[in-house]
């Protein structure tokens, strides 16, 4: 009985001559996985059980390896769960390898790269500090990133010193000087990234630096003796390598491009709620792990009438956050809704998730996993026609990434003017200096569309102003942002009106008749729109009959001024269809730019339809 393999009986498994601790080890597993909604197959837990039998073994961990892949894995997840439950916080921090589940947290911690007892000892002691701090799915990521760190500092020492760094009370400030030499010789063969080597640096100093706040230089600490001068100070991490452009923001023609594209989606992928869930990623600017935790009820109507999206910013652990939606996005989450109750109509609707897993998820009640939703999201993004930006070039494809959307939707409320205090709320950023980073993109990029418009700024009489410039010098950029103020047709450059913020003109704001005017095809539309209301007034009194002669020619537009008007139209189109097809890409691309963050006076003046200004990329449904 102890050898003989049982009969099989459909989903019966016999653990006939089993040990008593593979029992256990059995029974406990199973629980696990059924508490996590994970499928057992009968067959794959017969072959482990007599894999038991074969081997005489008196645990799990005694088997050697399973050949048949679908035993192994069952294995291994038994074994983990046994793990689990036998283990603690207190136990796993002795080991070189922890199990965050233990902690709260998934994933896994290691520090088998860090050759010293001493500094190994300490990173455990720091990580062990440092995780109640951290919530959400990404806390082993952040930990290991830094562990990294300190496996770079103990790679150092063990090749530049006899005794390999082992005793931390004879290391100094050469060490960590022959350490930042290792860095930057490390990001000269390419072996780490100008990026990570700033990165390497501030990682070493903060542990270090805690380390020393936590004690564990005193003695009998397990860096006891460690010298004050072994230590980074902020003139020794090289600056962050900063680059100017667009930064990981995704242009607006690429996005409507992929919008327009979501039906491929839908159509190329298996999983089914994969296309809302991006969607909601392009609307909302929201964390990809924040959409992939909303639940069922996370729709709401605000005070006004508004609908708002509730979640939680894992991140920053602050739940019932509230977020002003579009009608199209509300629409969304009703339809998500609508197929979710289909699917599982005996869940109570406060376990349901709005955005329910496929694998081991009987109720609904677990969301997407995250990297399942970013493989889907790759086979989609690369299986589309090239991405085109305005003027033809094609947009590389690998900068579409989940979290590229977030990045859209903050540069999308920078580019509009959202002040920066607001921006940083809504972002959930805890640094200012997070949230101004769109706000210096979008100075990149007014100053670029300035360089490219001011090439066809015209005066009153349709004369180009600016025929030879290619780019504006700083003081010039100076210059035309003090010496002017905005006008609803252009600019104006007369001194006392500038200087009174458009609030004094001395000419009646006669502007089509002023020397002090310019304009150039960024204000098209409202030049066109001026026109034919003047047209259209000059037809309302023409045939009005109860008005004064006095009165009827004070108010009739002058014949003049709608013929300068015509000219200068017709001069500003004339300049832009003898440009080319890129060119024209590019000014189109520079006059969005500056019409987003335009701020006209309108003095007073027939008022024109100002441009649409929606930083929620509302789209058509």
């Amino acid at each position: 009985m102890r050898t003989a393999r049982p009969v099989a009986m459909g989903s019966v498994v016999g653990l006939g001559g089993l040990p008593p601790l593979v029992l256990a080890e059995v029974l406990v597993g199973l629980q696990t996985r059924c508490r996590n909604g994970s499928r057992t197959e009968p067959s794959s837990l017969r072959g482990v059980a007599q894999a038991v039998r074969d081997q005489h073994v008196e645990s799990l961990f005694g088997l050697q390896a399973l050949t048949v892949r679908a035993y192994a894995d069952l294995l291994s997840t038994l074994r983990n769960y046994v793990t689990e439950a036998l283990s603690s916080p207190e136990q796993e921090r002795l080991q070189d390898v922890w199990n965050l589940r233990v902690f709260g947290h998934g994933g896994g911690l290691l520090f088998t790269g860090i050759r010293q007892s001493w500094l190994r000892e300490t990173a455990k002691r720091w990580a062990a500090d440092e995780l109640p701090r951290h919530r959400g799915p990404g806390v082993a990521g952040y930990l290991q990133n830094r562990v990294n760190s300190i496996v770079e500092l103990s790679d150092s020492l063990h090749a530049q010193r006899r005794d390999h760094g082992h005793d931390p009370s004879r290391l100094g400030p050469a060490d960590m000087e022959n350490f930042l030499n290792r860095v930057a010789y490390l990001e000269s063969t390419g072996a780490v990234s100008a990026k990570r080597r700033p990165l390497i640096c501030e990682h070493v100093a903060k542990v270090l630096r805690d380390a020393r706040d936590l004690g564990l230089t005193r003695p009998g600490e397990p860096a006891a003796g460690l010298p004050d001068m072994f230590a980074l100070r902020s003139v020794d991490i090289p600056p962050v390598v900063k680059r100017d452009g667009p930064g990981r923001a995704l242009p607006q023609a690429v996005l409507r491009q992929l919008y327009e594209s979501l039906s491929a989606l839908e159509a190329s992928t298996s999983t089914r709620h994969a296309r809302p869930a991006i969607e909601l990623l392009m609307d909302t600017g929201r964390r990809p792990e924040e959409i992939l935790q909303l639940r069922y009820d996370c729709l709401d109507t605000a005070a006004d009438g508004k609908h708002v999206l509730v979640y939680a910013e894992c991140k920053i652990n602050r739940e019932g956050r509230r977020l002003p939606i579009t009608d199209t996005t509300a629409e969304l989450i009703r339809c998500q809704q609508q197929t979710v109750r289909g699917l599982f109509p005996d869940t109570p609707v406060g376990e349901l998730a709005l955005l329910p897993g496929k694998q081991r998820n009987p109720r609904g009640t677990r969301s997407l996993t995250l990297s399942s939703l970013s493989t889907v999201h790759r086979c989609w993004v690369d299986g589309l026609p090239p991405l085109l930006l305005p003027d033809g070039t094609e947009f590389d494809k690998a900068a579409v990434v989940l979290y590229a959307y977030r990045h859209s939707y903050a540069q999308r409320h920078a580019d509009v003017g959202t002040p920066p205090d607001v921006l940083r709320e809504l972002m959930g950023h805890k640094a200012l200096g997070t949230t101004q980073t769109y706000y210096r993109v979008t100075e990149h990029r007014i100053r670029g569309a300035v360089d490219k418009i001011v090439q066809f700024q015209f005066d009153r009489h349709g004369t180009r102003i600016w025929k030879d410039a290619k780019a504006l010098l700083d003081h010039e950029h100076a210059r035309m942002r003090v010496g002017a103020v905005a006008v609803p047709f252009g600019t104006c450059t007369e001194p006392s009106n500038v200087s009174a913020g458009g609030q004094a003109c001395p000419f009646r704001f006669r502007c089509l008749g002023c020397g002090h005017f310019r304009t150039d095809p960024s204000y098209l539309p409202e030049l066109r729109d001026y026109l034919q209301t003047l047209l259209r007034n000059r037809e309302r009194i023409l045939a009005a009959a109860d008005l004064d002669d006095w009165a009827a020619a004070e108010a009739t537009p002058s014949e003049d001024e709608i013929t300068r008007l015509r000219a200068l139209i017709r001069r500003t189109e004339e300049a832009v269809d003898d440009m080319s097809v890129a060119e024209q890409g590019a000014l189109q691309e520079a006059t969005a730019a500056l019409r987003n963050v335009r701020r006209v006076q309108h003095l007073g003046m027939p008022a024109t339809r100002s441009p649409d200004l929606d930083p929620r990329l509302e789209r058509d449904v």
